[in-house]
């Protein structure tokens, strides 16, 4: 592995040094939005040095939006360096330069063609760095569509994601950037996989990700359904269930709790937990099967139990139970989930304005890696380490100073 610039860009929260399993390997990300900074996010988590260059004069523009995508910045970014680079400039393309020729991985997402026009392409950087493993996401894999512009909310319309969601003529969105995340995820696998085979060729390559084949691939399972039963996938609103009991029923307390009953053995669990056995005796509720086909009799009957106790009465009577069952939650329940706060699942972050919010970590444990050992959590501001990053590639404090009048660096 060549020489890197510094360890990991975080401190592990245990303040002594832990060698994580991405320990040493650079990055370089060129991203905006969400595709791309998931990749540096997930590889930044697991120890590597994100360091993200973002254009003058102020930054990934995603910092500012407003509406759906509102803090999305502090949620994707955390655990990275942030530069200010004008890499049009001859003097900001030196610095990429330097950049590239001490890192493991560069990572783009530019709308196809763009990162080869501002001389930021594969061919272009591998010049300098054989052993440089570049990621590229874009909407299209390369095809008949690979020009054309990507977002995820078209990719889960494209797919039939949309389709599944929504009621039958009333397609809808996911309701989260589950293929910008997704494709991310592919991405962060082919750079992981790519490592491990440079350690055999001792050669770098270029790996691709894109939105409408990772779309394609959540829906897969859909399309081998058609292909099995001949059937056309029905959204999941109106699909044809395989259990009777498996929704969402309101509690006293007005909340609304999912229950779903899967067996015979969690069906009887469940009448036994509220004194109802007698419904273990009614012939239409034997099975399974039968339970499906007298629906409209049974739910009336679970409802009208589930209305008589509060969410936390009614998930505590049956979770213990092994039936699965749980809080239809909004986003907010989450921050002082007793789980996702367990053993550190849950980071501390510094937004950009100085609010600060527990989000969730890389939702993964490695025996090898006590909670402890997990970088912490920060959000760089814009530019934060410009100058840290500029004295690492080898300028002095006047090209710094120099650079910085002319607009090259922020």
């Amino acid at each position: 592995m060549q020489q890197n610039l510094s360890t990991s860009s975080s401190q592990p929260l245990s303040g002594k040094p832990v060698h994580l399993p991405l320990t040493g390997i650079k990055v370089v990300e060129f991203c905006h939005i969400a595709m791309g900074p998931t990749v540096g996010l997930l590889l930044a988590e697991l120890g590597a040095d994100v360091i993200k260059v973002e254009p003058l004069p102020t930054g990934d523009r995603t910092r500012y939006l407003k509406g759906h995508i509102a803090g999305s910045f502090g949620y994707f970014n955390r655990f990275k360096k942030s530069i200010g680079v004008d890499i049009k400039t001859e003097k900001g393309k030196e610095i990429v330069r330097r950049l590239v020729s001490k890192a493991d991985v560069v990572t783009e997402n530019f709308r196809a063609g763009t990162a080869d026009r501002i001389g930021i392409g594969y061919e272009t950087l591998s010049v300098y760095n054989d052993r440089l493993i570049y990621c590229s996401l874009k909407g299209f894999l390369p095809g008949p569509y690979e020009n054309r512009a990507g977002l995820d909310e078209l990719a889960q319309f494209m797919s039939g994601l949309a389709y599944m969601t929504g009621p039958l003529g009333q397609p809808l969105r996911a309701g989260t950037s589950i293929i910008d995340i997704g494709g991310g995820m592919f991405g962060t696998i082919g750079i992981l996989a790519a490592i491990l085979q440079r350690q055999v060729t001792g050669k770098g390559q270029k790996v691709e990700s894109a939105l409408y084949e990772t779309a394609a691939f959540f829906m897969g399972q859909h399309m081998a359904g058609e292909a099995h039963t001949g059937k056309k996938a029905l959204p999941y609103p109106v699909r044809e269930r395989s259990w009777a009991i498996y929704e969402t029923f309101e509690t006293a307390d007005e909340r609304s709790v999912f229950i779903g009953l899967t067996s015979d053995k969690q069906w009887h669990a469940f009448c036994t937990a509220f004194g109802r056995e007698d419904l273990l005796e009614v012939p239409e509720y034997k099975t399974n099967e039968l339970r499906r086909d007298n629906k409209q009799s049974l739910r009336p009957i679970v409802a009208s139990i589930a209305a008589g106790l509060s969410a936390h009465d009614l998930i505590e009577a049956l979770a213990p139970l092994g039936c699965p069952v749980g809080l239809a939650a909004v986003p907010g329940d989450l921050f002082d989930d007793p789980q996702l706060n367990f053993e550190g699942r849950m980071s501390e972050a510094t937004l950009p304005g100085g609010k600060k919010a527990k989000l969730p970590r890389l939702p993964l444990k490695m025996s090898a890696i006590a909670s402890g050992d997990r970088p912490e959590s920060h959000v760089p501001e814009f530019a934060e380490n410009t100058d840290e990053v500029m004295k690492e590639l080898g300028f002095s404090q006047e090209d710094v100073a120099a650079m910085r009048e002319e607009a090259v660096i922020q």
